[in-house]
């Protein structure tokens, strides 16, 4: 092993939230190390695949100050109203873009077309160096530095930097090495993703809809295609990927209603679990931890990827400002400022979250109608239904400079 390499930060994880943090930072005058364990443009990186993103408007800010967002505008589909509903009950409320001044309250992608987005972006930064296909076998915490040794087509290095960013995805072999204690909860349940053509015009609404079995989401996508995310419990999953395209469009159809009319040409299905994982500390030493490796939550209002998202543009206004000051960006004071910005924003994203699941799998009558009436209450009182598009939005309060569409400067 040679003398190490030395960068101010390196990054573990080159999926959508570690490649967006790389991209934020290129050309900031660090020397930034990427590190990720499948090989780019192979399609192996398992958050490019083919599941839909919402994008919050937060989200979009961020993609847009740091360059990414021309290229992806074109493959995306906007969300100018949001439907919410309670199957079978009399709850309902409805989100308008318009009633927010904005021209859409979110956009839909697939996690495929953003990671090409990304991945291209990346090699035009000559700022980066990628290690991929890697693995980190060990790193060391050594006070004023951190030692990473990385394995790459059987060769082993040794780099070293400031700060260590974990963004290594839900099972974070980075945190569970630092045995971060975290809380973790199985639902029971998994999404079923795929993607639906409706015989009626979306109209450019993301529709939520609460069932026995958990939510239904609907969200438009591009060539008048809806993307669905449909909650089933465990036990349902294996006979649900098991039925013909008729019979499985027939189920959901079932599940969501005729709003859009009869769907048909229904695409590929995948299932993932659902679970809610949340790491009790996003900062240990010279490591920082952000996306689903400090939190993963249950797709419900689709806060993760944007939850990310913010731990992004949060992280990368602490360090540019500490690099620019001359500090060290892994220092104490520079963490500890992104600890307690994002601590209580994660905390309260991740209960909410948590909570809608629970409520809406309720099925006590006096909690159904309570919450019903809630969705009532939001619908003809728009001083309440206001603070949820905002959520909806990732319009949280003191936002990052990137989610306010500002560039680092």
């Amino acid at each position: 092993m040679t003398t190490a390499r030395e960068y101010e930060l390196i990054i573990v994880g080159g999926g959508m939230v570690g490649a967006s943090l790389a991209l934020a930072l290129a050309g900031r005058g660090l020397r930034i190390a990427l590190i990720e364990a499948h090989a780019f443009k192979s399609g192996g990186q398992p958050s490019y695949d083919d599941r839909s993103i919402a994008l919050a408007y937060s989200s979009r800010r961020v993609f847009d100050a740091i360059g990414v967002w021309p290229s992806l505008e074109s493959l995306v589909e906007p969300i100018r109203d949001i439907h919410v509903s309670d199957r079978g009950h009399f709850g309902v409320t409805r989100l308008h873009a318009e009633d927010e001044g904005v021209s859409a309250l979110g956009y839909v992608v697939t996690a495929r077309q953003l990671g090409h987005v990304l991945l291209d972006r990346l090699a035009d930064e000559s700022s980066l160096e990628i290690f991929a296909p890697a693995s980190v076998v060990n790193f060391r915490d050594q006070g004023d530095r951190v030692q990473v040794d990385v394995e790459r087509d059987g060769l082993m290095s040794s780099l070293s930097c400031q700060l260590l960013v974990a963004a290594d995805g839900g099972n974070s072999a980075i945190r569970e090495r630092l045995d971060v204690p975290v809380v973790r909860w199985e639902y029971g349940q998994s999404a079923v993703v795929a993607n639906v053509t409706p015989s009626r015009p979306h109209r450019n609404v993301a529709y939520e809809r609460f069932t026995d079995t958990g939510p239904v989401a609907l969200l438009p996508m591009t060539e008048q295609r809806c993307a669905l995310i449909w909650t089933v419990l465990d036990d349902q999953v294996e006979h649900v990927l098991g039925l013909d395209d008729a019979a499985f469009v027939s189920a959901f159809q079932q599940r969501f209603g005729h709003r859009l009319g009869r769907f048909s040409r229904a695409g590929r299905r995948s299932a993932y679990p659902l679970s809610l994982v949340r790491a009790r500390e996003s900062v240990r030493g010279r490591v920082a931890i952000i996306g689903n490796a400090a939190h993963t939550l249950h797709p419900i209002a689709g806060q993760g990827f944007n939850l990310g998202v913010r731990d992004v543009a949060a992280l990368a206004e602490v360090v540019d400002d500490s690099f620019r000051a001359g500090a060290d960006i892994g220092g104490a004071e520079a963490l500890a400022r992104y600890q307690t910005w994002r601590k209580q924003e994660q905390r309260a994203v991740a209960l909410a979250t948590d909570g809608l699941a629970r409520l809406f799998s309720n099925p006590l009558a006096p909690v159904r109608i309570a919450r019903n009436l809630g969705l009532l209450a939001m619908e003809f009182l728009p001083a309440a239904k206001r603070p949820l598009a905002r959520a909806a939005m990732g319009m949280f309060e003191r936002q990052p400079r990137l989610a306010r569409g500002v560039p680092l400067v």
